[in-house]
């Protein structure tokens, strides 16, 4: 047995920066941590604003960029391809682990909890915490646990397995704890605050993964696979929960699902090494959890619903006049060939007009009930135009029970207004064009527009398609 560490390769500069970046050993300091961030931020900067102006020819400012409400950011890009939403969304995951580990090890290494380092996931709080980390001296490093054993020579060593009681009663509860967290931020954000937010999608998973993670690993070393197992199971049980009182449906909670899975994962990693690296105290941990409710009553005091605008177009073998007739009101439908709406999203029906001009009352039938459209302008046969003064459930959800409690079917999606533009092409053709206006009170706006902006281009497709049908077979 040897007194003085096995040799080890010697660590190339790329290599040090992909362990700070990406490890979860080398403890941070102040300058690399200024260094780090200012680096990605620009980084980051570039290359979103490359995807936006690849995506719509817009140049994304500066300061537009650093505005902490993403929904502000999203508003500068007009008619954004669903592409661009899910390509931004994957390349945010690496920085966001960077932001994330750097952060926790940067608390540790100042001489605060790790567990502060978690505040960098605060949308706008996040920049004063990264200005509070950069300024801190290195007070002392705390992230480096101390050696258990002596050095070895290489080979093969006997692992000490702590005892499987131990480890289900920490696993039980890390679950526990967990799905405590989850239901009860569900509770208080959604149906106390009616908020479906940033606090509840994205910060409450991660914390449920780090909580269920850290108190599994607390008392013994255990498997990164088995942190993430639990962690994953702490969110598969809160949402079955949730599926069970009836409080939410089996779709949006599959739609929930990817970004709820990858942060607690990420959580689960960080929470593992947490307990493993800085061996904090449990009441850290709960600190964590109680500023939780306090994040989402500041996020439901300051959020404000996103205007967005989703465009289809189409072009009919028919002139304006005869397509017109077959705008301002349709028969019957036939049911829905697409996958897409045999999930309970609602889908036309019909359509029909009561009264002719500004002032008429268009009425559009969908599985789920009438959408009551005000007509504001009555450009015959050029543009029509309403207002939408009443809308029905934007889906029938999926659940054991007749009736699901969710508060986002009356109003997370709203409809404010909508229009068709007939444009006359050579031929006695016609350019249609349908354009609906709607409220999205749901976050991360980014994830949640792609099925949203999705939804919305079927339903119009669907329409369009069924007025050139008609207009062509004339």
């Amino acid at each position: 047995m040897s007194d003085s560490p096995p040799p080890s390769r010697p660590r190339t500069p790329l290599r040090e920066v992909t362990r700070l970046w990406f490890g979860l050993e080398a403890p941070v300091g102040r300058r690399a941590y200024l260094l780090t961030g200012v680096t990605l931020m620009a980084l980051k900067y570039g290359l979103d604003a490359l995807l936006v102006y690849l995506a719509s020819g817009v140049l994304w400012s500066p300061l537009a960029y650093l505005s902490p409400a993403l929904s502000l950011r999203m508003q500068s890009i007009p008619d954004a391809p669903s592409w661009l939403f899910v390509t931004m969304g994957v390349a945010t995951l690496p920085f966001l682990w960077i932001g994330v580990s750097m952060s926790i090890r940067r608390a540790a290494n100042a001489g605060l909890s790790p567990w502060f380092g978690l505040s960098f996931l605060v949308p706008a709080l996040n920049y004063l915490v990264m200005l509070v980390l950069a300024a801190l001296p290195e007070r002392a490093d705390a992230w480096k646990p101390e050696p258990t054993s002596p050095y070895r020579e290489p080979g093969p060593q006997p692992k000490i397995q702590p005892k499987i009681e131990g480890t289900l009663r920490s696993a039980l509860l890390g679950v526990v704890a967990a799905v405590a967290v989850g239901l009860g931020m569900a509770g208080l954000s959604v149906y106390a605050l009616n908020l479906y937010g940033m606090s509840l999608f994205f910060v409450t998973p991660f914390v449920m993964g780090s909580v269920s993670s850290f108190l599994l690993n607390r008392e013994a070393p255990q498997p990164l696979g088995r942190a993430v197992l639990v962690a994953g199971l702490s969110v598969a049980i809160t949402g079955g929960a949730m599926l069970l009182f009836a409080l939410e449906g089996l779709v949006c909670l599959l739609m929930a699902a990817p970004i709820a899975g990858v942060v607690a994962v990420i959580g689960a990693i960080l929470g593992r090494a947490i307990a493993l690296q800085a061996k904090t105290p449990r009441t850290h941990a709960a600190a964590a959890v109680l500023a939780l409710p306090g994040l989402v009553g500041a996020e439901a005091a300051v959020v404000t619903p996103e205007l967005r605008e989703v465009k289809t177009v189409i072009e009919v073998d028919a002139p304006p006049d005869r397509v017109w007739e077959n705008v301002i009101g349709f028969g019957e439908l036939a049911p829905p060939a697409e996958w897409f709406f045999h999930t309970g999203i609602a889908y036309p029906v019909r359509a029909r007009l009561e009264g002719e001009g500004v002032g008429a009352v268009r009425y559009c039938e969908f599985s789920t009930g009438p959408f009551v459209e005000p007509i504001t302008v009555w450009d015959k046969p050029r543009r029509l135009a309403f207002d939408v003064a009443k809308q029905p459930h934007a889906m029938k959800e999926w659940s054991p029970f007749q009736y699901v409690h969710a508060p986002h079917l009356d109003g997370s999606l709203r409809s404010k207004r909508g229009q068709f533009l007939l444009t006359e092409l050579p031929g006695g053709r016609t350019r249609l064009e349908g354009t609906t206006w709607y409220e999205l009170e749901m976050s991360p706006n980014m994830y949640w527009a792609f099925w949203s902006d999705g939804a919305i281009h079927a339903i119009h497709t669907r329409v369009l398609e069924h007025v050139k049908r008609l207009s062509e077979a004339k």
